[in-house]
């Protein structure tokens, strides 16, 4: 436990622990609230935008904007080309062996490659998700606001696990899925997370972070590459 020297409350030169001066300070902020008190008796006023009023194609347009300047890969196809648009994707990489989550359209499904189908009953391990060159899924949303995309371990999905011990991450997001603001895609969440209670995972980009000098870390959890395909 770390020991630190309180000066407050009256008691210089005493040493507490840092929890117990955490406590303190929590204490001393809410020693005028009234102790029958609840915090959803007292109103809190919400006025941020609950909805982005632009137009369609503006919102899906900035959606691929911010996506891309997360270092991700984006495409704008068609339905009608997309299965091509995945096989190429994968030609491009060098994919030989692809994750697969339950639920995925067999359309979308490419020639050449092996295929490793994770199940309910039949889970990969980590070492196989690790070991394979990538993994394919859809999504839950699309942020336009923040370029996020919102995975709910829902069909075309799977579990976790699976998006973030691949090295590589196709994901395909139709423009229909894509909402404008932040607390639009909570709202649609809201169902997903009190009803089924289904783990959610939000993504802006490829996994990154910076050591102390600031140097640029990617892989470190989750996936190095991640391509995105905006499906219309």
């Amino acid at each position: 436990m770390v020991e630190v020297e309180e000066r407050f409350g009256g008691r210089p030169g005493l040493m507490t622990s840092a929890r117990e001066e955490i406590l303190h300070r929590i204490r001393r902020a809410t020693h005028d609230v009234p102790k029958d008190e609840h915090a959803e008796d007292v109103p809190v006023e919400r006025g941020y935008r609950k909805r982005d009023e632009a137009p369609r194609e503006e919102i899906v347009a900035r959606f691929a904007e911010r996506v891309a300047e997360y270092e991700a890969t984006v495409h704008r196809v068609n339905e009608d080309d997309l299965p091509r648009a995945i096989a190429e994707a994968c030609e491009r990489r060098g994919i030989e062996q692809l994750v697969v989550p339950p639920g995925l359209p067999e359309g979308w499904l490419p020639d050449g490659v092996e295929l490793l189908r994770d199940g309910v009953s039949m889970q990969l391990s980590n070492e196989e998700l690790d070991g394979s060159d990538g993994v394919l899924t859809g999504c839950a949303l699309g942020i336009s606001q923040t370029g996020t995309i919102v995975l709910d371990a829902g069909e075309a999905q799977g579990r976790r696990a699976l998006t973030l011990l691949p090295d590589y991450h196709l994901c395909v997001v139709r423009e229909e899925q894509v909402v404008g603001l932040v607390p639009e895609a909570f709202q649609r969440l809201e169902e997903t997370v009190k009803g089924e209670g289904r783990a959610i995972t939000f993504i802006s980009g490829p996994s990154a972070t910076s050591d102390i000098e600031l140097n640029r870390v990617e892989g470190v959890h989750g996936p190095r590459t991640l391509e995105v395909l905006i499906v219309a």
